[in-house]
C-alpha cells in the first residue's frame, strides 16, 4: 500500500477520532469522511484505503463469524457469543455461516483470531504429520 508516513499518521489520527467510548461511531465516521472530502489531503486514495482498513478491522473485532458444516442452533450461537464477549471483554455478536467443506465441527473468527475445532483441520494436521 502506497502512502508516506504523514498519510499513515493522518489515517491513524482520523481513526482515533472515529471512536466513541472505544467503539466505532457512524456519526464520527461521517464527520471524518466529510473532512477528507472538504480538505483534499495529500494522497487521498491512500488515506481512504488506510482509514477503511482500520475501521474494518475494528468492526471485525465485534463480530464472531461461526462457520459450520451442519445445522447450528440459536442457543449454540448465543453460548459462543457469551463466551467471546467474556474473553474479549467487549460486546461480540455471533453470526452463522454454512461451510460444507468443514465436514463437521466449528470455526469461529473474531477479528484476526481463529478458533477451530473441525474434522477438516484435524485431517489436515494428520496428513501433514505423515
Amino acid at each position: 500500500m502506497s502512502g508516506d508516513k504523514k498519510t499513515k499518521l493522518l489515517a491513524k489520527q482520523l481513526f482515533k477520532l472515529s471512536l466513541v467510548n472505544g467503539r466505532v461511531s457512524p456519526e464520527q465516521v461521517a464527520g471524518v469522511l466529510g473532512y477528507i472530502e472538504k480538505s483534499a489531503p495529500r494522497h487521498p486514495l491512500a488515506l481512504l484505503k488506510l482509514y477503511h482498513r482500520a475501521i474494518a478491522a475494528e468492526l471485525a473485532k465485534a463480530q464472531a463469524v461461526v462457520e459450520h458444516a451442519g445445522a447450528i442452533s440459536d442457543a449454540a450461537l448465543r453460548l459462543i457469543e457469551d463466551a467471546m464477549t467474556r474473553k474479549y471483554r467487549r460486546p461480540v455478536t455471533a453470526t452463522a455461516r454454512a461451510n460444507p467443506r468443514l465436514i463437521a465441527g466449528l470455526r469461529v473468527r473474531v477479528g484476526s483470531d481463529v478458533y477451530e475445532s473441525t474434522v477438516a483441520a484435524q485431517l489436515a494436521t494428520l496428513s501433514s504429520a505423515v
